[in-house]
């Protein structure tokens, strides 16, 4: 048998396995009936995705811009609704505004209240007619006293007074007109001299050098500074006596405070929750240098006798807007703070309009004093607005705007 070489076998299989790898190819490029698409239908899918995200785009914006055109409706509410919710409405009128300040308050005696028992000449203490605490009457005796000067004043008004007596008795057919003259210049002198020891004009009495000091108005005695037998030098306080129907209030405030404080202007005093009417005597002149603070002096009547020297009290003054430099009060419209509510981004007042409906009205904020707010623009006078209660307003709207926007 002929044996073919290699070389020839191999050169007559080449061309079947060509043949064979064209098959194979062939057959991997057919096409998947399930991948087959039609033409457009991929572009037509990408245009209908975006569509139907424009649409649900355009959806959602429709419906938050009909939120956000949701505007406040008016609150309609009868009488006996407003009362039940507490809410209160004013008719504005422009009116002088002023702010109540507080102050801390010492209670002093009136200086134009208050006497200082002393004696005009040294003296020994005999007899006390008051002690401390009495309330006394004008003319009461208070304490005796005895001097030498006084004795010695005494006889020699006596003596004057005798000595007067008889040359008027004689008269200037009997007495030279020199000598009535002298008799006359002595009584006179002796008195004066009396008055001065702070005795009675007459020689009524002994000539001991006793005397008793009196009241010289009704009062208190806050004051007791000497006990019997004591000497006493001229001058020394034996008793303070205090009218104490009036007293002082001097009260401390910051410096930059006090201008706005005017002499004869109303405040009150607080004690023990009790109020008591005062007037401003007069406004500070002086600041404490290690404090920065300075003092205004109240006169108030003390009914009762609820006030006492050394008490601490609280003030309230009613002091002047810090806007009014020319120190008149201004008139000008103004709100209670509390009536200005926040809606929808603005500063807006609840005011009754022509059907009876409240309704919010935007409005431009002026300074705040005390518990009111000035207001700029956006009402008038003879508006009626809610001055209590604005923040129940307020709900019953949004209850109202929620209700109709999202069928609550």
């Amino acid at each position: 048998m002929r044996t073919i070489p290699m070389t020839v076998f191999r050169l007559m299989t080449l061309p079947l396995t060509a043949a064979l790898l064209l098959a194979i190819a062939g057959c991997s490029k057919s096409p998947d009936a399930e991948s087959v698409k039609e033409p457009g239908a991929e572009s037509a899918e990408a245009d209908h995705a975006e569509s139907g995200e424009a649409d649900h785009a355009e959806g959602g914006e429709d419906h938050a811009e009909g939120e956000e055109g949701e505007a406040a409706e008016p609150v309609k509410m009868d009488e006996a609704a407003l009362k039940a919710a507490g809410i209160q409405l004013q008719t504005l009128q422009p009116s002088t505004l002023s702010e109540e300040l507080r102050a801390p308050g010492e209670v002093v005696d009136s200086a134009y209240g208050t006497t200082l028992i002393t004696p005009r000449v040294e003296a020994l203490v005999v007899r006390r007619h008051a002690k401390l605490g009495d309330e006394v009457r004008a003319g009461a005796p208070l304490v005796t006293l005895a001097s030498v000067e006084v004795s010695d004043a005494q006889a020699e008004l006596r003596i004057a007074e005798q000595e007067w007596r008889r040359v008027s008795a004689l008269g200037r057919e009997a007495v030279a007109g020199r000598r009535i003259t002298e008799a006359k210049v002595a009584v006179d002198r002796a008195r004066a001299r009396a008055q001065a020891y702070g005795l009675p004009g007459t020689a009524s009495g002994g000539v001991n050098g006793q005397f008793t000091l009196a009241a010289p108005h009704a009062g208190r005695i806050t004051e007791d500074e000497f006990v019997v037998g004591e000497r006493i030098e001229p001058g020394k306080a034996l008793f303070r006596l205090v009218d104490e129907s009036t007293v002082w209030v001097d009260a401390t405030l910051p410096s930059g405070t006090v201008s706005r404080i005017q002499a004869g202007s109303p405040a009150t005093v607080v004690v023990s929750g009790e109020r008591i009417a005062g007037k401003v005597m007069r406004s500070a002149h002086r600041t404490s240098d290690a404090t920065r603070t300075a003092s205004v002096r109240l006169e108030v009547s003390n009914p009762g006798d609820r006030l006492h020297g050394g008490d601490f009290v609280e003030v309230y003054f009613e002091a002047a807007s810090a806007a009014n430099t020319d120190n008149k009060a201004a008139t000008q419209l103004a709100v209670p703070t509390d009536a200005l509510m926040q809606l929808e981004g603005e500063t807006v007042v609840f005011r009754r309009n022509a059907a009876g409906a409240l309704e919010p009205v935007p409005v431009r904020a002026g300074e705040v004093i005390g518990d009111s707010t000035v207001i700029r623009e956006g009402l008038k006078a003879g508006d009626t607005v809610v001055v209590a209660g604005a923040f129940a307003v307020k709900s019953q709207m949004l209850k109202a705007q929620l209700g109709e926007g999202h069928g609550h």
